[in-house]
């Protein structure tokens, strides 16, 4: 699957892909930024967010899709003994619908799993209908705390296989990331040819 398709395709974000994190934060409707923050957020919020965010050690998955992110999944250690992690997603609405925060969903479990996380809390308004059907289909039990609703998903345990298939989609991600810059890179017209 290659991120020209409408099916998009995940990896993880590094560093370098902080101004794409950010951008994709700051196009959330009103709405999707509401329930992605559990408050009105602001864009100085939002850009100071994620240019903190990989300072903070967030493993942060994306989706992209014609080479530009339109959707996360984050994934981000609580307290110093690394057991509980807190988990939230965002999708831009043109492209909510198409089954990319169940995607996320999985590949941020996947990570909680192989980094030994014990406990995955997911926050969310009670307004939040999408997040909380997402937590409960990965199997979260929810509890609801006046406005808010928290989801807990306890992680299994790592296995050879699990952290394999981590690190096969992390090459996949890695090789996929580097054609597209080397396609952005490119000369629209190489030897007489467009491309």
């Amino acid at each position: 699957m290659n991120d020209l398709s409408r099916s998009g395709s995940i990896r993880k974000l590094w560093v370098a892909d902080t101004a794409a994190f950010r951008d994709h934060l700051l196009r959330l409707d009103p709405s999707t930024r509401r329930n992605r923050f559990g408050m009105a957020a602001s864009d100085e919020f939002v850009a100071r967010y994620a240019e903190t965010s990989f300072a903070l050690d967030t493993l942060i998955h994306g989706v992209f899709v014609g080479g530009e992110l339109v959707g996360v999944g984050e994934l981000r250690a609580l307290g110093r003994s690394r057991s509980d992690a807190e988990a939230a997603f965002s999708v831009e609405s043109d492209w909510q619908g198409r089954g990319f925060g169940s995607r996320l969903m999985e590949r941020v479990l996947l990570a909680a799993r192989n980094r030994r996380m014990e406990r995955l809390y997911m926050n969310c308004l009670a307004s939040n209908g999408q997040m909380q059907r997402l937590a409960r289909r990965a199997g979260a039990e929810l509890e609801y705390e006046g406005g808010d609703v928290v989801g807990l998903l306890v992680p299994q345990t790592p296995t050879p296989a699990s952290w394999m298939r981590e690190a096969v989609r992390d090459g996949y991600g890695w090789a996929s990331a580097v054609a597209d810059m080397q396609k952005k890179a490119m000369p629209t017209r190489l030897f007489g040819r467009v491309h």
